[in-house]
């Protein structure tokens, strides 16, 4: 980081991992349909070390069955390279123009779930071939984390999505980010948001729920012309300042809803919040994966489209993530 939250350009591309065995380098990004009917969510992990690259990928609706495309041993793009492929695979991630432009376009096999808690129990779907072809243009001001080598992108997205023959075009929301670094997904729990408001508010949160440590990161973007609730200038980027993430889990620990209620603005010596803000979040559609180790742990990773609603009476749409590691 060059300032504070500001991200290098440079940062696009792959870094360079250190010897620790789950040194990972993610690629990570989801949308949402203009009309909230269908979304979904895609990521490619590297993990050099273990010489395997995770790509875990769901297309979903609330009035369509899930589809999702996994593999845990996909091969590491050679060199700096962003292509991920064998014989029966192929993941191309593009930085076409850093920190404004972000492509990926895949073909792949594919499983259709009508219950996507079947993965949970090693369950399978029926076979299905995905193409897609997705852009995400920013939408924002990039937000690098403090502490930590990640940053996240509010963006728009447009595109096509193939499953079986059947093409959808995509045109809405999305969001994206990038983070490198040791990824012990069963260390700890963590619930990860991001909503675009339909004044075009950009909130995103990570509330990480390490034990007797608990860290938050985030941010509320206002565009231009706008502001949350008359409580911040135009086109301002806040931090986040508190957190609280609650959630009512229902079958297979998959939440049924959660609320959301934090605090933004400046950690300036003796300077206060700008402002609060309190939302409550109802999922829509769920494309989870359960996440195994090789010592054999396991975390449920319950990831949902989601609908926003505002004590203030905006709503919105967005992604959702818990990770919930046994025995966490």
């Amino acid at each position: 980081m060059t300032a504070a939250h500001v991200v290098s350009p440079d940062d696009e591309q792959r870094h360079l991992p250190d010897a620790e065995d789950l040194w990972n380098e993610s690629y990570y990004a989801d949308f949402v349909h203009e009309d909230g009917s269908w979304g979904g969510w895609l990521r490619l992990g590297l993990y050099p070390n273990r010489r395997v690259a995770w790509w875990t990928t769901w297309i979903v609706g609330p009035d369509r069955p899930g589809v999702c495309s996994v593999r845990y041993d996909a091969p590491v793009p050679a060199g700096t390279g962003l292509v991920a492929e064998d014989s029966a695979i192929r993941i191309e991630l593009d930085i076409v123009q850093p920190l404004e432009q972000f492509r990926i376009a895949a073909s792949a096999p594919a499983e259709v779930f009508g219950h996507p808690a079947d993965v949970y129990s090693g369950g399978r779907g029926r076979p299905a071939h995905l193409d897609l072809d997705l852009t995400w243009t920013t939408d924002g001001t990039p937000y690098h984390y403090d502490l930590t080598t990640r940053y996240e992108i509010p963006c728009t997205t447009h595109g096509i999505v193939t499953i079986d023959g059947e093409t959808l075009t995509v045109r809405g929301q999305g969001q994206r980010d990038h983070s490198w670094g040791v990824r012990d997904w069963w260390a700890f729990g963590w619930c990860w948001s991001s909503a675009r408001l339909d004044d075009g508010t950009r909130v995103h949160l990570a509330d990480i729920r390490m034990p007797g440590f608990p860290v938050a990161f985030g941010y509320i973007q206002t565009p231009a012309g706008e502001s949350p609730a008359g409580q911040s200038p135009a086109g301002d980027v806040h931090t986040i300042r508190t957190l609280s993430v609650t959630e009512d889990l229902g079958p297979e620990g998959m939440p049924t809803s959660a609320r959301i209620e934090l605090t933004y603005g400046e950690a300036a010596a003796g300077a206060g919040p700008v402002g609060s803000l309190a939302i409550d979040v109802t999922p829509l559609a769920f494309g989870p994966v359960l996440l195994r180790n090789d010592d054999g742990r396991t975390s449920r990773f319950p990831r949902a489209m989601v609908r926003y609603a505002t004590e203030d009476g905006r709503v919105g749409l967005g992604w959702i993530e818990w990770n919930q590691p046994e025995g966490g």
